[in-house]
Order: structure tokens, then C-alpha cells, then sequence
């Protein structure tokens, strides 16, 4: 499996791992079972139709068929990148840039199925030898498809959990970076993990010499956590 890297609208590289073609295979049968087992149920009641003229049992055939045909594109679409399918096998439907899918991305992907499914099923074999896991729909968008079972974990990221009464003590801390803040949470995790104290004195006083602050809040631990969570407050709400 390929590790597939995503830069979020925060500016947070964060890597999943790429479905492989088993996964997404796996979910495409169950998909493909939910539609035969649909079908079925809709031959059993095209009894009820068979006194009508035959335009009419074109358009009720027609009618009926739409949800087949439609499937995968109103389920990706309504459940953010998954179909039943994909939902099971844990996989979904994700930009190359971090965003979210747009409508108009799934209708490429679903157009795409024409080629990459129902011609010998040419897709499959395009993920096979495609660095991101992608079939040619997914080229086409711009999007790939990711395991959900790998999650990442908030502290992985420069990210802090808010609350969402938080007030904010230091409102100079929109004078760092983003990647000074991915350090300043590295170095502080290791640090305390480590009772590494002098280097935390370190890093509180590079902190407060780059923020201008004079007067801190607590302990070094204290004061760099409220700075790392200030900074996701400030940086959240722009």
C-alpha cells in the first residue's frame, strides 16, 4: 500500500495510507450485491405493471432504474466520499489538497466508471501501478482514496483540542509561524516526556522573546501548552 500525503487548509502535512485495489474491490462487490439484491426486489413487483402498454413499462423500467444507475455518485455525494460499500471496507473519497470532494469531483469519478469498470475493468489495473492508488476517474478529479483505519491522532499535527468556552491569554502568538508552532509542539513533547526542564526553559524564553511577553501563567509546561493551544484558538477563527 502507498502512503499518501495530504496538506490540510491549515498547512498541516498529515500521511494515510492509499486503499489498495482488495479494499476497494471488496466494496465495490458489496455495492454491486446491494444493487442485484434492488433489482431483484424490483422484478418481483414488475408484476403489478405487466397490463400496461409497453411505453409505459419502458418508463416505469426506466424510472425505477434511476437509483441503480445513480448509486455510487448520490451516495458519495450525500455521505462525503463513501458508498455503503466503502463505508464497510473503511475507506473514503478524498481530495489531493486536503479539501473536501465537491459535487462536481464525484460526477468526474462516477463518469470515469464507464472506463475504468465496464471495460474490462481497466481501472483496477490503473491502481495497481499508480503511486496514489488511483483509477483514471481519480486522476481526472483530483482525488484518491484513503483507509480510515489508519486514524491520526491530533497530536501528530500542530492542532490542539479547544474547548468551546476557551479564552485565549496571549494574543501576540499570531506573531508565529505555522512551522514555528509545529516545532515549538515538538520540542515541548519531547522535552517533557524526556523532564528535559532546561531545554523547556529554552524554549519558553525563545517564546516569549519572538511574542514579546514579559509576564507568564503558570510553569514553563503551563505556559508553552496555553501558547501551542492561543495559537490553534487564533489561527482556527481567521
Amino acid at each position: 500500500m502507498s502512503e499518501l500525503q495530504i496538506n490540510t487548509t491549515q498547512n498541516v502535512k498529515i500521511n494515510f495510507t492509499a486503499s489498495g485495489v482488495g479494499e476497494r474491490l471488496m466494496a465495490f462487490i458489496i455495492d454491486m450485491l446491494i444493487k442485484i439484491g434492488y433489482i431483484t426486489i424490483l422484478n418481483m413487483s414488475l408484476g403489478a405493471f405487466q397490463d400496461m402498454d409497453q411505453w409505459s413499462q419502458i418508463g416505469i423500467n426506466t424510472l425505477l432504474g434511476l437509483p441503480i444507475v445513480f448509486y455510487t455518485l448520490v451516495l458519495e455525494a450525500l455521505l462525503e466520499g463513501q458508498t455503503i460499500g466503502k463505508k464497510i471496507m473503511k475507506i473514503k473519497v478524498v481530495k489531493i489538497d486536503g479539501y473536501q470532494a465537491s459535487l462536481a469531483d464525484y460526477v468526474v469519478r462516477w463518469f470515469f466508471r464507464i472506463v475504468d469498470i465496464y471495460i474490462f475493468g481497466l481501472g483496477f489495473f490503473v491502481i495497481l501501478f499508480s503511486k496514489r492508488s488511483q483509477r483514471l476517474g481519480d486522476m481526472a478529479a483530483g482525488t484518491s482514496v484513503i483507509l480510515l483505519k489508519d486514524k491520526v491522532n491530533i497530536s501528530h499535527t500542530i492542532l490542539e483540542e479547544l474547548t468551546e468556552d476557551y479564552k485565549p491569554t496571549y494574543p501576540t502568538v499570531i506573531k508565529l509561524s505555522d512551522n514555528d508552532a509545529r516545532i515549538i509542539k515538538d520540542t515541548f513533547t519531547t522535552a517533557k516526556l524526556a523532564n528535559d526542564y532546561q531545554t523547556l526553559i529554552k524554549l519558553r524564553n525563545k517564546i516569549t522573546e519572538v511574542i514579546e511577553v514579559k509576564a507568564i501563567n503558570g510553569n514553563d509546561i503551563q505556559f508553552i501548552d496555553t501558547i501551542l493551544k492561543d495559537y490553534n484558538y487564533y489561527t482556527q477563527s481567521m
